[in-house]
């Protein structure tokens, strides 16, 4: 078995971990969040402790990626998760319309991004864009997604970037 899945989880003060025939789920104050059962995993909970056994006779290559994915799901409804991303560039703006994000990012038309189900966006500044949900993987495709709209650009930097990412800028055409 591998050496991610031996590794207990153990579930904080009001989170529940239920095991059913298809699904796992796991609730808290946050929300609830389910995965599909994976094949020949057994996962079984004892006093707020998650163990991952692997079935006998199968491989051991689901036992990490459930251990891993149950992990980022009792994170997730207990503190939840946050992306944040940086507009950089004269113009560059962002505001919230409603429960959409208005974007402007030097197009000849604003961008408008209605965040899914289970998301919230929010605008600190006029430059930073907050996503704040329970599904680590939702929280990042929603980050990947706004950044798409305009990825910083290799000569000056500017576009939509993620908080604390460095971009490596290129030298100018010499003449």
């Amino acid at each position: 078995m591998s050496r991610v899945a031996k590794k207990p989880i153990s579930l904080p003060k009001g989170v529940e971990l239920a095991v059913g025939a298809n699904d796992i789920s796991v609730k808290g104050p946050k929300g609830t969040l389910t995965v599909h059962h994976l094949p020949g995993v057994s996962v079984a909970v004892d006093n707020g402790v998650v163990t991952i056994a692997m079935d006998e006779g199968t491989d051991d290559k689901f036992g990490g990626t459930a251990r891993a994915l149950l992990a980022n799901m009792v994170t997730g409804v207990s503190t939840g998760y946050e992306r944040k991303l940086e507009l950089v560039g004269v113009g560059y703006r962002v505001a919230m319309q409603g429960k959409s994000l208005n974007l402007s990012l030097g197009f000849s038309h604003p961008v408008l991004f209605d965040a899914p189900e289970g998301i919230t966006l929010e605008t600190p500044t006029q430059t930073e864009v907050l996503i704040k949900g329970t599904d680590k993987q939702v929280v990042g495709q929603v980050a990947a997604k706004i950044r798409g709209f305009r990825p910083p650009e290799p000569y000056k930097g500017k576009g939509v970037r993620y908080a604390g990412e460095k971009i490596t800028l290129k030298e100018a055409k010499k003449a």
